[in-house]
């Protein structure tokens, strides 16, 4: 058998979509492990843009089998807008999307509770999306969730929706002091009739994930978000709401931890944020505006401009631990092309100490002074380039710092957007 999981290392944002595009080529099966419609996966491929939330990057490839694992959250209506996309785009869905009958679903009051929520945290907002994937979350947490599986019996389900709204309505009114705007016979409509849509593609995929691991077949776990994000290594509380690195990939599928035989991290040759939260390598000047201005830095959700700032090798070094990274993939070396010299963050001072860990409270990481490693840039366009001894001498000198820093290989350069912008130093199948 062949297993590959794919995770971030940074804040998110890093080019998973990317890279699993390019890792789809060799895979039977890409499987999507958690989160929602609140992610973004863009690939270009010969000038066309795709951007996708929920459905794996994989499907722009034909004949490979796309799973939405039990570990989502889904928002029905969103899924069916991407289905009806990726076949405007001429590509096959039939027999190829497979969404699991365990995976939770997001409803109209998850996202009045998520809007509610950081309107009364005002100036203390963690910056969600607003697409309700936290309050899905906690309601599966709570066991009030409501599954795929549980549209199959219409009664039950409008039952527990009943149920449901009457909760969640007292709580955005006296809680929230929001007026809800909830009719639980027009939710009850609006969601079977969008089942009814996707009721062809739900399935067991707990059984099909493992009987085709056992059967050889090659599977690639897509993660969306990052490791800083994971709701249990990340920033917290500056977080997403589910295990967004690979500590997600089994519990989020159904398969056995012991069946993923290798994890690869893609981190940018910067770092970036959406949203709130601390970042210590944080460029608030006209470095960081040159650096989303070169790295196209806007949300694909949202469209919010990213915060940007040098790369954080402390933190790329935590996610490769947590993870048990067996390579790296560094994406976005074109974005450095311009700059006369490149900053990498190697350490932290906390209260004029150096520290070795990456903080565990989002207070001591706002108050560490990063310590930073001055390399040369190399002034000459990378984007064309594909065989890493072609590279200028000082990107190769600053993807080599990088690999004795973290202690593992960089198996793939990315050096633009395009499928065909990268290197490939070590296959990963």
């Amino acid at each position: 058998m062949a297993t590959l999981g794919i995770v971030g290392t940074q804040w998110g944002d890093e080019g998973k979509g990317k890279i699993v595009d390019i890792l789809s080529d060799k895979a039977d099966i890409i499987a999507r492990f958690q989160g929602g419609n609140n992610a973004g996966h863009t690939v270009v491929i010969s000038g066309n843009k795709y951007v996708l939330h929920l459905l794996p990057s994989g499907i722009l490839h034909d004949e490979k089998i796309c799973v939405l694992g039990n570990g989502m959250v889904i928002d029905l209506e969103a899924l069916i807008n991407e289905v009806e996309f990726i076949k405007r785009v001429g590509k096959p869905v039939d027999g190829r999307i497979l969404l699991s009958e365990r995976a939770h679903i997001i409803l109209p009051y998850h996202k009045q509770l998520d809007a509610a929520s950081e309107m009364k945290k005002g100036n203390g907002s963690i910056g969600t999306t607003l697409k309700g994937i936290g309050p899905a979350y906690r309601d599966k947490a709570g066991r009030m969730g409501i599954r795929i599986a549980d549209l199959k019996n219409p009664e039950t389900f409008k039952r527990r929706l009943v149920e449901n709204i009457k909760e969640k309505s007292i709580i955005l009114k006296y809680v929230y002091g929001y007026e809800p705007d909830l009719n639980a016979d027009e939710i009850y409509t609006s969601t079977m009739r969008a089942f009814e849509k996707l009721e062809p593609f739900v399935a067991d995929t707990i059984s099909f994930l493992n009987r085709a691991i056992d059967e050889g077949k090659n599977v690639l776990f897509e993660g969306a978000q990052a490791t800083l994000l994971d709701i249990d290594a990340g920033t917290y509380p500056f977080v997403t709401s589910s295990n967004s690195s690979a500590l997600g990939i089994a519990s989020g599928t159904g398969i056995s931890p012991k069946k993923v035989q290798k994890i690869a991290g893609i981190a940018k040759a910067y770092t970036t944020r959406v949203g709130s939260g601390p970042f210590p390598t944080e460029l608030g000047c006209q470095l960081g505006e040159l650096l989303r201005a070169r790295g196209h830095e806007y949300g694909s959700t949202t469209g919010r401009p990213r915060r940007c700032g040098w790369l954080d090798l402390v933190a790329v070094k935590y996610s490769t631990i947590v993870n048990d990274l067996d390579s790296l993939v560094i994406t976005k070396l074109d974005v450095l092309d311009a700059f006369e010299e490149i900053k990498i963050c190697v350490g932290y001072k906390l209260d004029g100490k150096t520290i070795s860990n990456f903080p565990s409270t989002v207070e001591e990481l706002e108050l560490v002074e990063p310590i930073y490693k001055t390399l040369p840039g190399w002034h000459t366009e990378t984007t064309q380039i594909q065989e890493f001894d072609k590279l200028p001498e000082n990107a190769k000198k600053f993807i080599n710092f990088i690999e004795e820093y973290v202690g593992i290989p960089v198996s793939f350069v990315s050096t633009g957007p395009q499928r065909s912008e990268i290197i490939c130093r070590t296959p990963l199948w």
